[in-house]
């Protein structure tokens, strides 16, 4: 499927640009706490600094990390299930999620759109960040839609 590569690499690409903060958040907070510790002074807007950073890498990261089965999973009971149930165990999941993260990207796209306020200290814009929220969950919500895609596949007997 070509637009499923298409999904994936641009995943992959917006995944890799959420890493790349990963440097910057690690110098920020060493350099904060090198500070605070022998210089009794702070680095003004580390705080805030780091949580945008922070929500930045995460948001972009969640569909790649769904992608490569990443996500935090646990399986005591679907094991004991015939290869069919779990295959409609898994259609079932990808059902729900899709359903919540359709919520989640709604409302990012909403209160992104509607969000005026700035930060306390650097005065940053928080609107981009809340649009992120939207921006992160469609792209998750594209790769929820791969695995459906491929599960409903498997429950017809098509290896894909």
């Amino acid at each position: 499927m070509k637009i499923k590569h298409v999904i994936q690499r641009v995943n992959f690409y917006v995944c890799a640009v959420g890493m790349v903060l990963l440097l910057p958040l690690m110098l920020l907070t060493t350099g904060d706490v090198v500070g605070r510790k022998f210089f009794a002074r702070t680095i003004p807007g580390a705080f805030e600094l780091s949580e945008y950073i922070l929500a930045v890498f995460i948001l972009l990261g969640a569909a790649y990390t769904q992608q490569v089965k990443g996500h935090v999973g646990v399986s005591f009971l679907t094991p004991r299930l015939s290869p069919r149930l779990q295959i409609i165990c898994r259609i079932l999941t990808a059902f729900l999620s899709l359903f919540i993260i359709s919520i989640l990207v709604w409302q990012g796209w909403v209160e992104g759109i509607r969000e005026r306020t700035v930060s306390e200290m650097l005065r940053i814009p928080q609107s981009p960040f809340r649009l992120l929220v939207a921006v992160g969950g469609f792209l998750l919500w594209l790769e929820l839609l791969i695995d459906l895609v491929h599960s409903i596949g498997q429950w017809q007997g098509r290896s894909s």
